[in-house]
């Protein structure tokens, strides 16, 4: 059995400074323990703090620049969160959550942050359900036109398996549905979607849920906004149909797996519902088994193999799943599997 570790031991003398300054200033310790509850832009933090933007801004950057924090783009937002991912880092993010954890839960002025904090999420959610409610007429239609997809992710989840994951990527995440049900199988559960409407959509979803591990990043599927080798498991949920390169698309999520990790793709089996082309932008009426077997293939990964998820009833569509594992960690006699990467303590 294959065992990768952390190879950092520690964490230099010169980083742990740069990180406890960081750290050793009021309004920047709020941040950290803001920040370790949700992913959370510059307009919610200072409302929360109730501090200037400006203000709030340099602190951030302080803290993105020691390692402390991450900052996504998600158009004309940017969204932060502790940092969580990347060995350089590692070692300081889990002295920030030591830090944090030391502290008294029941804190004054944490506990009003984190109150404050409740009402921010309570906002997105109400406008995440207003998205919702304007388009869920179109998406029960669409639902209603296919195999139940409580019978999909029974499927996908049991070619997936039980894990434990280190980390799960999921493509075109929509309402973040995928992470909600992978996010318990693996320590990192992350979603990138071009949507910005959808990613509000997401994060409420998410926070109802309470997943901590789960996070969603905006970016484009052909370029994707995350780190490469990095991640067990990669799906790509009902998104193929929509793009007008497929492949190309496959050859990106690729490069995101690590040695040994498995590409998932979710999608229709071939159909005539021309309607969907006009009235929803999907560019592809469904796959073949072999066409996405093919593309898996020559992405460079091994074994690809599709299971179909039938309807029992003959007007709905069909859904297939298809999936591959990533050649590095293949026998080269036998082609064999050897299990696939994993992280012990």
């Amino acid at each position: 059995m294959l065992r990768v570790v952390s190879t950092t031991s520690g964490i230099s003398f010169k980083d742990t400074l740069s990180a406890l300054e960081a750290l050793g200033e009021p309004t920047r310790l709020r941040l950290a323990a803001l920040l370790a509850e949700a992913e959370l832009t510059v307009t919610e933090l200072t409302t929360i703090l109730g501090q200037s933007q400006p203000r709030v801004s340099r602190h951030l950057k302080l803290m993105v620049d020691a390692g402390l924090v991450e900052r996504h783009r998600e158009g004309a937002w940017a969204f932060f969160r502790l940092q969580d991912s990347g060995v350089e880092n590692a070692g300081s993010a889990q002295l920030v959550k030591e830090t944090l954890a030391a502290i008294d839960p029941t804190d004054d002025i944490l506990s009003a942050d984190k109150n404050r904090l409740v009402q921010v999420r309570a906002e997105r959610a109400r406008t995440a359900d207003h998205y919702f409610s304007q388009h869920a007429r179109d998406w029960d239609r669409l639902r209603a036109l296919h195999v139940a997809e409580a019978d999909v992710e029974t499927a996908l989840l049991a070619a997936i398996g039980d894990g434990p994951f280190m980390a799960a990527l999921d493509l075109g995440t929509g309402t973040g549905r995928m992470l909600e049900i992978l996010a318990g199988r693996a320590t990192r559960a992350v979603g990138v979607d071009s949507s910005p409407a959808m990613l509000s959509v997401a994060r409420a979803n998410l926070e109802r849920a309470g997943l901590k591990n789960a996070q969603v990043r905006h970016g484009d599927i052909y370029a994707l906004p995350v780190e490469r080798d990095a991640y067990d498991i990669v799906i790509i949920h009902q998104v193929l149909h929509y793009l007008d390169d497929p492949a190309r698309a496959i050859r990106e999520a690729c490069r995101t797996l690590r040695p040994g990790g498995r590409l998932f793709v979710v999608d229709f089996a071939p159909h005539d519902q021309e309607f969907l082309r006009a009235e929803h932008a999907h560019r592809r009426l469904g796959f073949t088994s072999q066409e996405i077997c093919d593309a898996l293939a020559d992405a460079g990964l091994e074994r690809p193999t599709s299971n179909t998820v039938k309807a029992d009833h003959d007007t709905k569509l069909t859904v297939t799943i298809w999936q591959a594992q990533d050649a590095r960690l293949l026998d080269d006699t036998n082609r064999h599997t050897v299990p696939y990467l994993r992280e012990y303590a």
